[in-house]
């Protein structure tokens, strides 16, 4: 009963309402005499209708933010007055609100003489970001609202020629003069009794706003992780650089009291300073001796790029330069693949880069569509070891982009020489890593694929991976991305069935390992094989379940989820 006299005054003024709404005169009356001899409290019946004036005081209060720009008190009325179903379900009125959060962004930029307030803008500027990420994200399929998200971005948009309409007057006039029709048939609409909007939305709004508001925590957890994760690499490059540093300062210490720096020295401390930030290109196919390359990737990793012309390079003689990699000395042969490899790496991505590729592939440079006994790709089996580590660092240069790979893909014997080549070298070279790290993105294409885990390289990865001391950073995740991605496949998932015991113990142990860089590839792969049966009878016989349960302990948000789907699948 209680409740009922809380909110009676409201309750009765809805029953009026309606009954005014339905012209039922004389009930009304006897309604409020009734209301005034039992004490009941009755609200004062709205002064003015929305059919006996065309301009309503809200509609008043919205234009006059609008026009002085006040953007809290104009988006408070807005959410107050308009119906949460007309905002979000009516075309007109999401484009309408689009529209309005671009005015209330460039209020400033418009109407301030002098140099507008830093402070506001930026907030002006958020607000506007925060809506596009949220609400406004809807319209980013829609070619008229697409060039407007890159609007908070602009450090001047008043010069921009993709913005200059927003900053004249009669753009202003016009959006004012849509948002009053707007509200002039709107707000009259609004005059249905709220007895009958309740009835006919009948909790349809609750559940419209409950899903809007799951959409929306989806989206901040999301971009909470990203943040974070942008966060823990923004603090480990942090650390990193100020190891670099104290090394660096020693050698300064060194060089004072006579000790020469050797170029070794100097690439291994560069390809730390450079490998998180490089990891695409890798920064070992990069030669940091070469004098200035270092200090010019370091002042380029923190200027902003420019806009410019892009020249197109030189066309070379790539018959000549074919002849001299068949001929030449060893030398010689370093030196061009080398060269080869910067004029790909160095070029600008895009257009530049884009071009020297399709040159190299309709030239067949590689010789990948020859069948000839001696062709380029003969040179990763070199007496050379220079000459294999450039053939190889090229091959990966290839790999790295599509284009590359699917050239690659066409030659049937380059697969089996890159494996032959991979068991043939010494784990800590630098020919070795770029073939890995070829292999790995040749893992991508279903074909190349299947023959690799035809040719067993599943069981090699395995045996390599048992011993993980002798390995680089960089060959840990390349190998244990391989072998994740060799899994993936139902041939891959039957192979490690036949070696189910030692699979295991493997990928168990690499989960612990100090490198979180390959915590999502071990689980990806456990999770995998998991889907075998006897893989699982033998995990569950080794107590995986336990061992996975010790690392929930200590993992992140995302490992602990990752572990509780692994867990899930072994008891499947």
């Amino acid at each position: 009963m209680g409740d009922v006299l809380a909110y009676e005054a409201e309750l009765l003024g809805l029953v009026r309402e309606y009954l005014d709404f339905a012209e039922f005169e004389e009930t009304v009356k006897v309604f409020t005499k009734e209301c005034k001899i039992k004490g009941k409290p009755l609200p004062k019946p709205a002064g003015v209708s929305s059919r006996d004036s065309k301009t309503l005081p809200v509609q008043k209060d919205l234009l006059t933010a609008f026009e002085n720009g006040e953007q809290k008190v104009f988006f408070q009325l807005w959410e107050e007055h308009i119906s949460f179903s007309v905002r979000d379900n009516e075309p007109i009125a999401q484009k309408l609100e689009f529209y309005l959060h671009i005015h209330f962004a460039t209020y400033l930029l418009k109407h301030c003489i002098g140099k507008p307030d830093k402070a506001e803008l930026e907030e002006r500027i958020s607000h506007f970001k925060a809506y596009l990420e949220t609400k406004g994200a809807a319209l980013s399929q829609t070619t008229e609202f697409l060039p407007f998200y890159a609007l908070p971005f602009v450090p001047n948009p008043v010069v921009h020629p993709s913005f200059k309409e927003l900053f004249q007057d009669s753009w202003t006039l016009d959006l004012r003069a849509r948002l009053e029709k707007f509200l002039s048939l709107t707000l009259k609409a609004r005059q249905i009794p709220r007895l009958l909007t309740l009835f006919k939305e009948n909790g349809q709004c609750n559940k419209e706003m409950l899903q809007l508001l799951h959409q929306q925590l989806v989206e901040s957890e999301h971009r909470t992780m990203t943040y974070l994760k942008r966060f823990n690499k923004m603090q480990a490059d942090y650390h990193n650089l100020i190891g670099v540093t104290a090394e660096l300062v020693d050698s300064l210490e060194a060089t004072v009291n006579g000790k020469m720096i050797t170029p070794e020295y100097l690439q291994s401390v560069c390809v730390r300073l450079f490998s998180n930030q490089m990891r695409q290109s890798v920064a070992h196919s990069i030669d940091f001796t070469r004098p200035g390359t270092a200090s010019t990737m370091l002042r380029a990793s923190l200027a902003p790029a420019k806009m410019q012309d892009v020249p197109l390079l030189p066309s070379l003689d790539y018959e000549k330069l074919k002849k001299d990699l068949m001929t030449g000395n060893d030398r010689l042969k370093a030196f061009l693949l080398q060269a080869l490899r910067w004029r790909l790496t160095t070029s600008y991505p895009g257009e530049q880069r884009d071009t020297v590729l399709q040159a190299y592939i309709s030239n067949d440079l590689l010789d990948c569509h020859s069948n000839c006994q001696r062709s380029v790709l003969k040179l990763l089996h070199s007496k050379s070891e220079v000459v294999r580590q450039y053939m190889a660092r090229l091959i990966n240069a290839f790999a790295s982009l599509a284009e590359g790979r699917v050239y690659l893909s066409q030659n049937p014997t380059l697969l089996r020489m890159l494996e032959e080549r991979l068991k043939a070298e010494d784990k800590d070279s630098l020919t070795w890593e770029n073939v890995l790290g070829a292999l790995q993105k040749f893992s991508l294409r279903r074909a190349l694929q299947s023959a690799m885990i035809k040719d067993g390289l599943i069981f090699w990865l395995v045996d390599v991976l048992t011993d993980t001391d002798c390995l680089s950073d960089y060959t840990l995740e390349y190998s244990v991305a391989l072998l994740m991605n060799l899994c993936l496949r139902s041939a891959g998932k039957k192979m490690c069935a036949r070696i189910a015991n030692h699979m295991l113990k493997v990928l168990s142990d690499l989960l612990g390992h100090e490198n979180h860089e390959i915590q999502p590839y071990v689980n990806g792969a456990l999770y995998s094989i998991l889907a075998i049966p006897s893989v699982r009878e033998e995990a569950r016989a080794m107590g995986m379940e336990e061992i996975l349960r010790c690392f929930i302990k200590e993992g992140n948000a995302e490992m602990i989820r990752q572990i509780e789907f692994i867990i899930k699948q072994l008891n499947s």
